[in-house]
């Protein structure tokens, strides 16, 4: 069999062709690879199983991963011993990096504790169906709290926004929700609040009648209102002003003392007040049968 020279030339050369390409693509294989197996690696912490609100992570809850230096997550631990001990305040996943987000300082407790902020206090106040929104007052969620009474010195009920975006931190003694959003029946609901609103919170609690109102956690726009009174609900009838309790009767007098008023009292007359007599002399002089009387003042002649 004889071949075209020409179509060996050609076949040689797509051949000599086809080997150049695939030493490149080789080359730049091997080069990227090495470079992959170059980059550094950093040791990172993970969760070795779920961990919940409220746990204390211990040593073998926790374990060590290598990933690329560049995609070390931020806030992220090297070492065990920066995590072992510490309180969870959101929930970790298995195999997630565990963050100084989510965990609480050292010694801060178990529990609830660790879930409270620095400056903040944790309120507990008594709740029921209407109170709490059927149940669907659960961790996390954001409230607003009305009470309603009579303020001093006023005569009709009015009802007020006290407190707003309150966080919810507790529904009984859950921390936590499931993720199914269903409603918890519980007695109590304990609530994130400032040292000044939890004095408000007592106050309105023992003063008036408490009511939550559950509202959008993304909705932390606080709304100005001026309050709602019970006339005004009822179109506008003026409130009765409260009637004026008459005097108490005066306590009986005794004996003494009522005789003294009932009888009268007699006035003494008045003094007459006599001008006192010039002092006089009187001399006796007879003339004959003629008698008369000559006077005259003390010290002076006859007149």
């Amino acid at each position: 069999m004889r071949f075209d020279r020409r179509f060996l030339i050609v076949l040689a050369a797509s051949l000599l062709w086809a080997l150049v390409v695939s030493a490149m693509f080789y080359r730049l294989a091997a080069g990227a690879g090495g470079r992959r197996r170059e980059d550094p690696q950093k040791a990172v912490v993970v969760a070795s199983r779920p961990l919940p609100v409220g746990a204390t992570i211990g040593r073998d809850e926790v374990k060590l991963r290598d990933v690329p230096e560049n995609l070390f997550p931020a806030g992220a631990f090297s070492r065990l011993e920066d995590v072992v001990d510490r309180p969870v305040i959101s929930p970790i996943q298995p195999d997630e990096p565990v963050v100084e987000a989510r965990l609480a300082a050292r010694g801060s407790g178990i529990g609830l504790a660790p879930l409270i902020p620095p400056g903040m206090r944790a309120m507990s106040m008594r709740v029921n169906d209407v109170v709490g929104v059927a149940g669907f007052i659960l961790p996390g969620m954001r409230v607003d709290v009305l009470v309603t009474g009579k303020p001093e010195g006023q005569v009709d009920t009015v009802t007020r926004t006290v407190l707003q975006n309150v966080g919810v931190l507790s529904a009984g003694q859950t921390i936590q929700t499931d993720g199914k959003s269903q409603s918890i029946q519980v007695p109590v609901v304990t609530l994130l609040v400032s040292p000044q609103d939890a004095e408000a919170l007592t106050l309105a609690n023992n003063d008036g009648h408490i009511q939550l109102v559950l509202r959008n956690s993304a909705d932390e726009k606080p709304v100005a209102t001026s309050g709602s009174r019970l006339h005004d609900l009822y179109g506008g009838f003026p409130p009765v002003a409260a009637a004026t309790a008459p005097p108490p009767p005066a306590p009986p007098r005794p004996r003494a003392e009522a005789a003294a008023v009932s009888q009268p009292v007699v006035q003494p007359p008045p003094a007459v007040v006599v001008a006192p007599k010039p002092a006089v002399d009187a001399v006796e002089v007879i003339h004959g049968k003629m008698k008369t009387v000559e006077i005259f003042a003390k010290g002076s002649g006859p007149r």
